[in-house]
């Protein structure tokens, strides 16, 4: 279903869902997601517990609170 596909738009410091507007006015501290049925080739990752981006490292010293996600 080509209609669940889309983009989301987050802050890179706190994880949280953030208006296209303000990832316009901010560029380096958001990040362009997308969504749906097919996955891009790009790789990030996140605490758990804050929703944060994290460095690979520290995904894999604490892969109980960290997820992979492929964007």
């Amino acid at each position: 279903m080509a209609g669940n596909e889309h983009d989301v738009n987050r802050s890179a410091r706190s994880g949280r869902f953030v208006k296209e507007s303000t990832t316009k006015r901010e560029p380096r501290t958001t990040t362009t997601e997308h969504v749906g049925k097919s996955h891009g080739d790009r790789e990030v990752h996140r605490s758990t517990s804050t929703g944060r981006f994290v460095k690979k490292t520290t995904t894999e010293l604490h892969p109980s609170t960290t997820e992979t996600q492929r964007v």
